[in-house]
């Protein structure tokens, strides 16, 4: 008759520790890092570029007139910069900070595409540098066209908006900002005072240097 040991099967390491789970945590920590920061730079770049081109119509002639992103609507600028500052603030807090930080970080990404899709259309920035440059406010643009920028702009606030699900789906397994350097906030002991030879004429002055009484021995 055989017998049943009592000693516990080891486990292999990845069933112990879990080990797909740190690796796909550091990759939708990367994605989002990337997402955010690649969208935010795209938003920024092209709100700096031509919109909107048309004419104006200026003693008996015209005039070409063109407005940049920044003219036609501010706020996919306004809302990449405050993506970015979510997307670090995503580090420094937890729990449920971490996921009202995350879901302000999408909020800013999809109004941002928003913005930017509606002001592909828009021409009341072109009609105020028509009416600037011909001096007649009463000035209409012609020959009205819009560029590819802002769906570009588009684009880089619909990354900001994938940072910003990937933060909200996967941050809770991220570390957060200085939690490496967390200590247990037992006291350091107390660094003893070097020991004193009053043979020696030079640690006599060191001691009274640092403070102490070389004469009493320790």
């Amino acid at each position: 008759m055989g017998y049943v040991s009592a000693v516990p099967v080891p486990q292999p390491r990845a069933a112990r520790t879990g080990g797909a789970a740190p690796s796909g945590a550091r990759r939708s920590l990367a994605a989002a890092l990337l997402l955010g920061a690649l969208g935010a730079t795209v938003v920024l770049l092209s709100a700096g570029q031509i919109w909107a081109e048309g004419t104006a119509a200026v003693g008996g002639g015209t005039v070409p007139v063109e407005a940049n992103g920044g003219a036609v609507t501010g706020v996919p600028t306004a809302l990449a910069i405050v993506g970015l500052a979510a997307l670090v603030a995503v580090f420094a807090v937890r729990r449920a900070g971490r996921t009202m930080v995350a879901a302000l970080l999408a909020l800013s990404g999809a109004g941002a595409a928003l913005a930017a899709v509606l002001g592909a259309s828009d021409s009341a920035a072109l009609d105020a540098e028509a009416a600037r440059v011909s001096g007649n406010t009463a000035a209409v643009v012609g020959g009205l066209s819009h560029t590819v920028w802002p769906y570009v702009t588009a684009a880089g606030a619909v990354l900001i908006l994938a940072a910003g699900l990937f933060a909200l789906r996967f941050g809770k397994s991220w570390p957060a900002m200085g939690g490496r350097y967390e200590r247990s906030g037992a006291p350091r002991a107390a660094r003893r005072p070097a020991a004193t030879d009053p043979d020696r004429p030079e640690d006599l002055w060191k001691a009274l240097d640092r403070g102490e009484d070389p004469t009493h021995g320790g």
